[in-house]
This record gives structure tokens, C-alpha cells and sequence, in this order.
């Protein structure tokens, strides 16, 4: 079964405090190999023999320990200090083995064979490239999107996927193509069937949390997600702004026939409470021909003034 990697600290210490014993050491080591060198080069000089200036065996074994001492210990542990930035990470990793992450700032000193990879925790964008998709209704549509991302779990996103920002780029465009399919572009009424256009703000959830699920596997937390362009494919773009000022234009006579059948209705009421005059049947058919026309009419109606017959 596959172990699955989550993030921890690392053993780290001070880089400062590492650097000044690390100076201690090569500093009390070279000036004894130096003090030993100096004394060889005297006793050369006089033509005395080496066993005079080593003192015996046990003096060169210590010598020679030391020598190898410096260049065994001091000399690789100089591969073990590093810093980190502010909002970046440190992954090490041992032998093949990850062995934790260092975040916090400022200088360390660690295991000097361990391979350090660092990883930014900085929160980043991407913008979709425009992809054009078919809706819900079959309409082709052009639609891209801006992720605002970080990474949250480094160990995740070094050894979850080979490259954490292209797997991120692939699988945003791949739910924006997924959520474009669930949703036609418009609808008359959003209440009852939601659309891409009418409710950019449950849109934009519903992204983010798509790509949360897909992106979860890489230790990467989505912020925010939001459409940045949604329109009609060009080929059926012209179609359809004909057919939504038709649909403009319907819904707007609509109104106004309510609204004037509600005036009539009104006057007719109104006439009939004050019993301002007797109308019969056809005089309130008549009026409310009359009424209509000029509630309805597009262009200003001209009054026609009945002033009576040339005969009685």
C-alpha cells in the first residue's frame, strides 16, 4: 500500500550558533597543526630527527586524527547551513527519504547530507487560457477563469505529483470545462433553473470547491476562483443577441399590455363608482379599444375631437 507523505518539522539548528562552533573547531585545529608544522620546520632546521618532534607515536596518532578530524567533519558540515525566506518552505530530504520541512525564517544548520528543496508557500495566480466549451444546452461558449492559490503542505506538493504549478494549471482548466457543461449560459429565470450568467457568485463557489476536491492530493489550498470571461461563441454569438433582444422585446411589451389592461380596469372602476357617466356595452368597448391604443401604441397617439353630427 502506498504511504502517503504529510508535511512535519525537521531537526534544524541555529545556523549562527553551528557557524561559531564549527569556527571554534577550525580555528583551535589549524593553529595546532600549524604550531606542529612550525615546530617540524625548526627542528628540520637544527637537522633533528621527525621522533624528536612528534614525541612518540602517540603524539603523531593524535596529529593525524585531528587532520582527519578537520577534514572529515568541518569540511562537509559547511553543507549543512541554509536559510529560508519568508513564506517559503524547505523540504530535506535523506537518502531518499523525506525527514521533514523547515519554515520558519532565517538561517539553520541541519544534517549536511540531507538535499534541500525549497518550495513557495507565496500565494499565486493563474489565469486560465480561454476555452471554448459547450453548455449544458449544447450552446458553444467561451469561458476562462483566475485561480488564487498556495501551497499549504510541502511535502504534498514535492512528492505528491512531478510538477505541482502544472498539475495545478491542468486540472483548473479541466473543472472549468466541467463546470461549464452543468450550467447553461442564461436562463429566463434563475430562481428555477441556475445559469453561468445569472449567479456568478455560486458560480464561483462551485469552482472553488471543484477544484479543492482535485487539487487536494497536492497539499495546495484554493483561496478564490472566479470566472474572468464568459460569452457566447462567435459563430452563434450575433443569433444569439438577435434572440435575446427578441426575448428583451416580448417581455417588455408584456409589461406594458399588463400594465395598461390595469389602467383600463382602473378607469372603468373609477367611472363606474362616481357614475360620472352611463356607459353601455359598446361605449365601454369603445373606450377601452381607445385606451388601450394609447397606452400600447409606440408613438404618441393623436386625440380625435367628436364634436357632435350635422344632424339631429
Amino acid at each position: 500500500m502506498e504511504q502517503k507523505i504529510k508535511e512535519f518539522p525537521a531537526f534544524k539548528i541555529n545556523g549562527f550558533v553551528m557557524l561559531a562552533v564549527v569556527a571554534v573547531i577550525t580555528l583551535v585545529g589549524g593553529w595546532y597543526i600549524w604550531d606542529k608544522v612550525h615546530s617540524f620546520q625548526a627542528l628540520l632546521a637544527r637537522g633533528l630527527k621527525i621522533a624528536d618532534f612528534i614525541g612518540g607515536d602517540t603524539a603523531a596518532e593524535a596529529l593525524a586524527w585531528l587532520v582527519g578530524t578537520l577534514i572529515v567533519v568541518v569540511i562537509p558540515s559547511l553543507s549543512g547551513f541554509f536559510s529560508v525566506e519568508p513564506n517559503q518552505a524547505v523540504v530535506l530530504v535523506l537518502f531518499g527519504k523525506y525527514v521533514g520541512t523547515v519554515r520558519e525564517s532565517g538561517f539553520w544548520w541541519t544534517n549536511p547530507f540531507v538535499s534541500k528543496r525549497q518550495v513557495s508557500l507565496r500565494v499565486r495566480n493563474f489565469n486560465s487560457k480561454m476555452i471554448k466549451v459547450n453548455d449544458a444546452e449544447g450552446s458553444p461558449i467561451e469561458i476562462a477563469a483566475v485561480v488564487v492559490w498556495q501551497v499549504v503542505d510541502s511535502a504534498k506538493s514535492r512528492f505528491a505529483v512531478d510538477d505541482y504549478q502544472e498539475f495545478v494549471a491542468i486540472q483548473s482548466e479541466t473543472a472549468i470545462r466541467a463546470l461549464a457543461i452543468r450550467y447553461p449560459y442564461d436562463t429566463p429565470n434563475d430562481a428555477e433553473t441556475p445559469s453561468l450568467r445569472g449567479i456568478p457568485d455560486e458560480i464561483a463557489q462551485a469552482l472553488q470547491r471543484e477544484l479543492q476536491a482535485r487539487l487536494q492530493v497536492t497539499g495546495v489550498e484554493v483561496i478564490e476562483a472566479r470566472l474572468s470571461h464568459l460569452a457566447y461563441a462567435p459563430e452563434i454569438a450575433q443569433m444569439m443577441l438577435r434572440r435575446q433582444q427578441a426575448k428583451a422585446l416580448i417581455d417588455a411589451r408584456k409589461q406594458i399590455v399588463e400594465g395598461a389592461v390595469g389602467m383600463v380596469n382602473e378607469a372603468l372602476n373609477r367611472i363606474s363608482q362616481e357614475q360620472a357617466m352611463d356607459l353601455d356595452d359598446e361605449r365601454k368597448a369603445a373606450m377601452i379599444n381607445n385606451l388601450l391604443v394609447v397606452l400600447t401604441s409606440e408613438q404618441t397617439a393623436q386625440p380625435v375631437i367628436n364634436t357632435g353630427t350635422l344632424y339631429n
